[in-house]
């Protein structure tokens, strides 16, 4: 039996349900100081919702921009408190969701094989939509496209943009800083930066064996708030985990100044083997803080203020006025 984050219809290949739908951010009511938007950003067909923020004194203005994803099974209403935060010191931010996650569209895969017409005629088909799955490589290629997005917007100053993950998404600002020279600072909060635990002992068979079975049609994917890592929700794909690491990415922004910020007491992984590491390996400007007394989820807790704070000197430094590593990047 196929399971799959279920919507299906007799429909054409171009969906037109709004990116609006399923999320309670029409209802979200912006402080009387901050420029609110939401907007859509084409990511491989997919529309993804997107927030944006800004002071609304700063209209008119190219700001330094700083873009922020989540991590494992988070929506981006949930990053509001922060972007508020990086808002009023004057930055321009953008938050989105992941395909598949809240009011943005997942992955369509056709239910059954397509009838085809003529070349460049729409498809008729029975689609399934994917949501609320894990797959790092999906959410990656989401954060470069919102890059490439606000290359466009008026108020980015594309020679100042900088990249702020947490958890799991503190890896996924790595990776596309290492593709991506225009990313000029990055801020990983509490990162995991290495998935290749999929492999490990007898997660290995069961990974591959996942792997096989779905390029077979033997599974599907699963349903919707599927909670299968811990209290974790969102399933991850595990073969598109198993190589995924991006620690080893550190090294090549070789222009792009990392801040590292990790738990004293993390519980989920070794810091060794994640934020330790990848600040070891990352070649140019670079941080590491660890906050003394917390566990993972008191970066948002306790500590969030203070990794608030952490997060907007390293910007400032980084992203605003001449600093050399701003400067030698434009």
């Amino acid at each position: 039996m196929k399971a799959y984050g279920v919507w299906a219809g007799c429909v054409l290949l171009l969906i037109t349900r709004p990116a609006g739908a399923q999320s309670n951010s029409a209802a979200y009511q912006a402080p009387a100081d901050i420029a609110y938007r939401q907007a859509t950003v084409i990511s491989e067909g997919s529309r993804l919702s997107a927030e944006v923020f800004a002071l609304k004194d700063k209209a008119g203005q190219a700001l330094p921009t700083i873009v922020m994803c989540h991590g494992w099974g988070g929506v981006a209403e949930r990053l509001r408190p922060d972007a508020l935060v990086f808002a009023r010191s004057g930055y321009f931010v953008v938050t989105f969701d992941y395909r598949g996650w809240s009011a943005s569209e997942g992955r369509l895969l056709a239910a059954k094989p397509l009838v085809r017409g003529k070349p460049g005629e729409p498809v008729n088909a029975e689609v399934l939509e994917v949501r609320e799955v894990v797959d790092p490589l999906d959410q990656t290629t989401d954060l470069q496209n919102v890059i490439h997005w606000v290359h466009g917007e008026k108020q980015c100053d594309q020679a100042r943009i900088g990249l702020w993950g947490t958890s799991y998404s503190g890896g996924h600002v790595v990776y596309a800083a290492a593709r991506d020279p225009r990313v000029k600072a990055t801020v990983s909060q509490v990162p995991g930066m290495d998935s290749r635990f999929v492999l490990a002992g007898a997660g290995r068979k069961q990974t591959l064996d996942e792997a096989t079975q779905r390029t077979r049609g033997e599974i599907g994917y699963p349903p919707p708030g599927a909670v299968t890592v811990g209290s974790l929700r969102g399933a991850p794909i595990r073969e598109r985990l198993m190589n995924y690491a991006p620690v080893l990415d550190a090294d090549r922004a070789q222009k792009c100044a990392m801040l590292f910020i990790i738990a004293g007491k993390e519980e989920l992984f070794d810091n060794r083997d994640h934020g330790i590491k990848a600040h070891e390996l990352a070649k140019g400007p670079k941080k590491l803080v660890t906050i003394p007394d917390i566990t993972h989820y008191g970066v948002y807790a306790e500590a969030r203020q203070q990794a608030q704070k952490l997060a907007i000197e390293w910007y400032d430094t980084h992203l605003k006025g001449d600093h050399p590593n701003n400067a030698a990047n434009k």
